[in-house]
């Protein structure tokens, strides 16, 4: 991996907890959600024009994939109404890789790896602690209650990721396909809130293109992941992505003023380092 893409996956990683911790800070993060995805199908739809159009056999994957990010949104959301920025992103984040693993092992015969298995007890490990610890649950919500919420939203990545990965293969150009996911994702957090509520909240200025930016910035991260897996470094790539599970924590404590304990630390790192082990190359 050369330094202008480990730089690059370091600032995606960084971007991705970022934009996170907007939507953890949003007062109605639902609402924050559907910001986002204006300002991303905005940008989708201004680069549609320059890309050249998915292979047919891509566009099954990418309906597939958008309706999974949609329920992904509603899932984060209601995890972050459950649990702190530094307990919920490690978990989803976290989890998810081991129930790819975990997956693959059950229903295609893939061999767990030594590093696979010690990757899994690290990530598991990690997310145990976490949810032990506890911390200052938003809108009245129990100690710990935020852990079903992170799983079912780990397990909504791991199921986006699986398809992407299929989906992409076929499309013939990877940008083309994340672009049109991309707007197709953008139109489904909209329309799930106009149905599901009469009228937006009173949100300031700069709270609107808070959310806003952070719709453009879940973007860059995204683009600066695709281009760095075309160097054909995946694995390494996955592994130093994961260390944004690390920078949630810190800037929840830095932004949303959460707890940093040593406790907390060790297991964010127990978890990037089990995700790192969980994208080391099989053989």
């Amino acid at each position: 991996m050369t330094p202008l893409v480990l730089a690059g996956v370091t600032l995606a990683a960084i971007l991705h907890a970022g934009w996170n911790a907007v939507l953890r800070g949003g007062s109605d993060r639902l609402w924050s959600m559907t910001l986002m995805m204006i300002a991303v199908g905005g940008a989708s739809a201004a680069a549609l024009p320059f890309l050249p159009w998915p292979a047919p056999a891509s566009w099954p994957y990418i309906v597939a994939s958008a309706v999974i990010h949609a329920a992904y949104n509603l899932s984060l959301v209601r995890a972050y109404r459950s649990g702190e920025l530094g307990q919920i992103y490690p978990v989803s984040r976290g989890s998810s890789p081991v129930l790819v693993a975990l997956g693959a092992a059950a229903f295609a015969q893939e061999r767990l790896t030594v590093p696979a298995v010690i990757g899994i007890a690290l990530v598991s490990g990690g997310i145990l602690s976490l949810a032990l610890q506890g911390g200052r649950p938003p809108d009245g919500q129990r100690t710990g209650g935020f852990l079903p919420a992170a799983l079912v939203t780990g397990a909504l990545i791991g199921a986006y990721t699986v398809v992407d990965g299929i989906g992409v293969r076929l499309a013939g150009n990877s940008l083309a396909y994340a672009n049109s996911m991309f707007l197709l994702w953008s139109v489904t957090t909209p329309v799930i809130y106009l149905f599901g509520r009469q009228r937006p909240p009173a949100y300031t200025r700069g709270q609107t293109m808070a959310a806003l930016g952070g719709g453009l910035v879940s973007i860059v991260a995204y683009g600066i992941v695709i281009a760095a897996m075309q160097s054909g470094a995946m694995g390494v790539v996955s592994a130093l992505r994961e260390t944004s599970v690390v920078y949630a924590a810190l800037i929840g404590r830095l932004f949303l003023n959460e707890r940093l304990t040593a406790r907390r630390i060790a297991a964010c790192l127990a978890i990037a380092g089990g995700a790192a082990c969980l994208a080391y190359p099989a053989g």
